[in-house]
């Protein structure tokens, strides 16, 4: 997803940032994150269950809820109501799943079949794309710890370096765009507030966002692709022939 960008929301972003590195030890302290991995989707760009696609000996899903589950005090994982099982199955082992639940015909409606399953006394809700298996243990921190006083959704953002066009025409200024990644952590009275709305939206930041809440971009991880096609499969396994693990269970690129 792509999302309009100005000079103000970078300096907010750097701000964030900064507030994130000095609130990280806080996090799982003084608020009490849960974590929604959606999974439902069908496949269909990919040929097939992508979630259950091995990536270098792991499975895609597995990869992505176990280092959700190192930054929440719950993971709920989504998945299609005639995988539940399988998934459920895929995820034996993993610390901090609490529920393997239906989803719904769209991603919104997933989305909300979460977050019913996530207790009301839950501060901060991050949403995460299972097929986003290399976000790091410090992205998660970083948008987690970023939520409060006065911002209701944090989301994840990378240059777009490509040249861009509207599909009505005419270039658009890759300086005012940003590709918008998950995790994408949330107040969580705002984004029940946003569900409650319905409709439907790429993403939760944008039904945040049209419901009045505000949204602010911070660092994001050019190696947190998200898997759609075979090829970014394989350029997932490249790059974690160059990341290595942080201390903290993240990754760390290079080295």
């Amino acid at each position: 997803m792509l999302m309009t960008c100005c000079r103000e929301d970078e300096a907010r972003m750097r701000s964030v940032a900064g507030d994130g590195r000095r609130a990280q030890a806080n996090v799982g302290r003084t608020m009490s994150v849960w974590t929604i991995v959606v999974a439902a989707g069908r496949g269909d760009r990919f040929g097939g269950d992508k979630q259950v696609a091995d990536l270098s000996g792991r499975p895609v899903l597995a990869r992505s809820v176990a280092t959700a589950a190192k930054v929440s005090d719950g993971v709920v994982v989504v998945a299609a109501s005639d995988r539940r099982a399988a998934v459920t199955d895929l995820l034996v082992g993993i610390e901090g799943v609490v529920e393997v639940v239906a989803g719904g015909p769209t991603r919104a409606s997933s989305v909300r079949a979460g977050l019913v399953a996530v207790p009301d006394e839950a501060t901060v809700v991050l949403v995460h794309d299972g097929a986003r298996p290399l976000a790091s243990v410090e992205l998660f921190r970083r948008v987690a710890s970023g939520v409060g006083e006065g911002v209701d959704a944090v989301v994840p953002g990378v240059a777009v370096s490509d040249s861009l066009r509207a599909v009505t025409g005419g270039a658009l200024d890759r300086e005012e765009v940003i590709a918008v990644q998950t995790p994408q952590a949330f107040s969580a009275w705002a984004l029940r507030d946003a569900h409650r709305l319905g409709g439907e939206a790429s993403d939760d930041a944008s039904m945040v966002e049209a419901a009045g809440g505000t949204v602010v971009v911070v660092e994001g991880e050019a190696t947190n692709a998200k898997i759609t096609v075979p090829l970014d499969l394989v350029v997932a396994e490249l790059s974690l022939g160059s990341v290595r693990p942080d201390h903290g269970g993240g990754m760390v690129v290079g080295g």
